[in-house]
């Protein structure tokens, strides 16, 4: 007979199916590999590690993950960026299997939002000790994403502060520094047609720079920005920025970092469940739409919806110490 305070069996645990992307996320790749598999033989779990060598091949091997969680009721689980999150989310989303996190980025909004720590050990103590609870997702054109999806400015922004990160490394100052450059650059408006039943305060037809859908309170919140409630009731927050100058834009920017966006005159911000957006006078019939980091092109319309299943992830119970605090201010 099993003690009460013996690990489980490995042959009754669910065992874990961790993608572990080599190209994305900071600190040694092998001391995260050891702590993995140091926590998972002190809870007499079994972890299997399936390696992504190549961006190309991060959706191949999370649909893989998938397909091995479901086949012996294991648990599917993200170690990376934030683009690694959101796409192993992108194949678990839908499977019935338990999704987990070690998050490896730079911001980790997602993960922070959850009450999930950046340090692996606690990382991971959450994994094998706390249960499945269910979390929103976002889609745009059926692609997830965790944290937020955009279109315009937002995404040329992130291309530059890719190519910063590549000359600099990753940090906080080299994405300030790159976001204050694109801004300086300039860039031209869209001609955007809304379409959100469900939303009477969208507007139906603005030109903007860029437009940005949140699915994560935290990163509202700390910017300043008054939409962040609704996520916590079902619903996605849409911001866009009315057509200002290269300054306007700097000045929105800093205005973020402070945390005071949401008294800015220069945007309009509304909630919803679905949002159909077309492009007037586009050039084509694609656009190129950023999701958790990641670049893609899309076909015209846009449609952002609420995924209509949530995402099971091993989270503590309640809200987040950082979140709280953030209420609480």
């Amino acid at each position: 007979m099993q003690a009460d305070n013996a690990p489980p069996s490995p042959m009754t645990a669910p065992p874990l199916f961790v993608v572990f992307n080599l190209a994305s996320g900071r600190g040694d790749r092998d001391e995260v590999r050891r702590e993995i598999e140091s926590a998972c033989a002190a809870h007499g779990r079994r972890a299997e590690l399936l390696t992504v060598d190549s961006p190309d091949r991060l959706m191949e091997i999370a649909e893989e993950a998938v397909r091995r969680a479901q086949a012996e009721g294991g648990v599917v689980v993200a170690a990376g960026g934030d683009g690694t999150l959101s796409a192993v989310a992108q194949a678990t989303l839908g499977s019935g299997c338990a999704y987990g996190v070690l998050p490896r980025g730079t911001f980790n909004y997602f993960s922070r939002t959850h009450g999930i720590s950046a340090e692996i050990g606690e990382a991971m103590r959450t994994l094998l000790e706390e249960s499945p609870r269910p979390v929103q997702v976002g889609l745009v054109n059926g692609r997830a994403f965790l944290v937020n999806a955009s279109l315009g400015l937002y995404p040329q922004l992130l291309e530059d502060r890719e190519t910063w990160k590549q000359q600099f490394g990753r940090s906080r100052l080299v994405a300030l520094g790159a976001g204050i450059v694109t801004l300086l650059k300039g860039h031209r408006s869209l001609r955007l047609a809304f379409d959100a039943p469900d939303a009477p305060g969208a507007p139906r037809d603005l030109r903007t720079p860029t437009l940005f859908v949140g699915n994560n309170a935290l990163q509202m919140e700390q910017v300043g920005l008054p939409e962040s409630h609704a996520i916590d009731q079902g619903r996605l927050a849409g911001v866009a920025v009315r057509p200002v100058g290269r300054m306007a834009l700097l000045t929105l920017l800093f205005r973020g970092l402070l945390g005071r966006l949401g008294a800015a005159d220069e945007l309009v911000d509304f909630s919803f469940k679905r949002l159909t957006v077309q492009a007037r006078r586009f050039g084509g019939r694609r656009v190129k739409v950023a999701t958790d980091g990641e670049i893609v092109w899309m076909n015209l319309p846009l449609t952002f919806e609420v995924a209509p299943q949530p995402l099971m992830l091993i989270r503590p119970a309640g809200l987040a110490p950082e979140r709280a605090a953030e209420q609480a201010s």
